[in-house]
């Protein structure tokens, strides 16, 4: 069963109103008819199984049949704080991680990120990257679009993240796996959760010892060295299994 996004002011007592480029997909992509079944999600735990009553005009017209709480999102709110890497790898890491839970994402630009973008090269990707965003949590019948924010600043970054309760930031010079473990493990449910990944040349001292500052625990991923598109995808795998064992 396909599944479409709302703001929750489109949510009505019965019935739910579908605007925007949705209406396009479903009438002109997915040739959908009056009568077939669709999930709604509005951004909050409830989801809405609805049948389309009609396909007039600018808007699709949903008629609720019922609405959950199906229990889809992780318990935590975890954000990842990615440096910005090369290529399009970017849009590979945002697909993944909406697919393993995360709740945001935030690009950085640290000392060793190659890419550095414009004002007008940012709007652009951004655009880009809500994009991939909404489609993998389309794919993973997730219950939010995660939000990809404006590119910050390491500095910014680490003050942004001054407001979650667990910091990490994978770090090759990190102790060993058992007290990895022992961080990890301690994680509560309901816990919010910061994940700070490098780019591809890793973070500068200096950097990891401004996240230390601001309450950030170096943990270690093993004896390999991964590439940063594998590191956020590693962290956040544990936290899923971790999370949902409740």
């Amino acid at each position: 069963m396909y599944r479409f996004f709302v703001a929750q002011n489109q949510v009505e007592d019965t019935v739910i109103h579908i605007q925007g480029s949705d209406v396009n997909h479903i009438k002109n992509v997915l040739r959908m008819k009056v009568g077939e079944e669709i999930l709604i999600s509005s951004g909050d735990k409830l989801e809405y199984t609805c049948c389309i009553e009609s396909l007039d005009g600018e808007e699709v017209l949903a008629k609720i049949l019922y609405a959950e709480e199906p229990g889809l999102e992780l318990s935590s709110r975890v954000y990842l704080f990615q440096g910005l890497p090369k290529s399009d790898k970017m849009e590979l890491i945002i697909q993944k991680a909406v697919e393993l839970g995360a709740y945001e994402i935030i690009p950085v630009n640290t000392k060793r990120s190659v890419v550095k973008l414009d004002s007008k090269k940012e709007a652009s990707k951004l655009k880009r990257w809500q994009a991939i965003s909404e489609s993998a949590a389309k794919q993973s019948k997730r219950m939010i679009v995660p939000q990809i924010t404006p590119v910050k600043s390491f500095a910014e970054a680490v003050n942004y993240a001054d407001q979650l309760d667990v910091r990490l930031i994978p770090y090759e010079l990190a102790r060993g796996m058992i007290e990895t473990r022992q961080i990890l493990e301690g994680i509560h449910p309901g816990q919010s959760i910061g994940i700070f990944i490098g780019p591809e040349g890793g973070f500068e001292e200096k950097e990891v010892a401004l996240a230390r500052e601001h309450g950030a625990q170096p943990i270690t991923l093993g004896k390999r060295i991964l590439r940063t598109e594998t590191a956020g995808m590693t962290v956040l795998s544990i936290l899923m299994y971790l999370l949902e064992q409740v």
